[in-house]
């Protein structure tokens, strides 16, 4: 399946804000958001539009270093916000990170979070229009609306995850949690009818790539399923098989560190 442009994922964050906002509107933005303990739909909104407004300025000051991320990571501070203020903030937001990216172009240069450290803009192009899409999941399950997202999108998005998977973050040991590494370890994911991919822990460091064998532990589903388990979202049409308990200590440790 072809990956999506970066001029796709520039209008995706705004239609993926759009379509948040339509499952917000006229909801209560103190209803609790289950999937993301302790914030209410508001909280949720201003985190969102934190990350939009945290990217742009990465983005616009082709920034080489971390800048400070207040608002995508205390939206605590904002208890209790109006939806009538939040919806055309929450827009105004993917709207101006989306023209920022254009401005700048795929191949302009600026830090991120990976292990490149200084890596083209793609990246935020590409990360914001799936902690979008993933908290647009987060915002249906707490207004009680569904939510849906494309097929290739949502294909797009597991591999994103599988990509950050490989990170050093995610396999170098840890005191606090046993190794992930070792013989006889490798995943299947199996997103029915749209692909799937198999993860090699067997080495110094994870390997993936697309295709199926024989492996420890099996995670099959939906690929909008697949990508809500791999965030450990509702995703009750999963079937998981074999070691179970790998396929949870890969989950905790694969998780990508900007996102809730």
């Amino acid at each position: 399946m072809t990956s999506p442009t970066f001029d796709r994922y520039c209008d995706e964050i705004v239609t993926q804000t759009e379509r948040l906002t339509a499952h917000v509107r006229g909801a209560d933005m103190m209803a609790p958001v289950l999937s993301c303990p302790g914030w209410n739909l508001g909280q949720l909104l201003r985190h969102v539009g934190g990350d939009h407004r945290w990217a742009e300025e990465v983005v616009r000051t082709r920034a080489t270093a971390p800048i400070p991320d207040d608002l995508v990571n205390d939206p605590t501070a904002y208890p209790d916000e109006d939806e009538s203020f939040l919806v055309p903030w929450l827009l105004e937001g993917a709207a101006s990170l989306s023209a920022a990216l254009r401005a700048a172009g795929p191949d302009a240069l600026a830090w991120n979070p990976s292990d490149e450290q200084s890596a083209p803009v793609t990246f935020w192009a590409r990360r914001m229009t799936y902690e979008t899409a993933v908290h647009r999941a987060d915002a249906a399950l707490a207004a009680g609306t569904e939510f849906s997202l494309e097929r290739d999108l949502a294909v797009d998005a597991v591999e994103e995850w599988l990509e950050y998977s490989t990170f050093p973050e995610a396999f170098e040991p840890r005191p606090d949690l046993p190794d992930l590494l070792g013989p006889d370890r490798t995943l299947h994911f199996d997103a029915t009818g749209a692909g799937q991919w198999l993860v090699d822990l067997t080495g110094k460091s994870p390997v993936w790539r697309a295709g199926a064998d024989n492996a420890t532990a099996t995670a099959r589903g939906p690929a909008t399923d697949l990508l809500l388990y791999f965030y450990r979202r509702p995703a009750p049409t999963i079937e998981t098989h074999g070691d179970t308990a790998l396929l949870d200590l890969w989950l905790t440790r694969a998780g990508f560190w900007l996102e809730v």
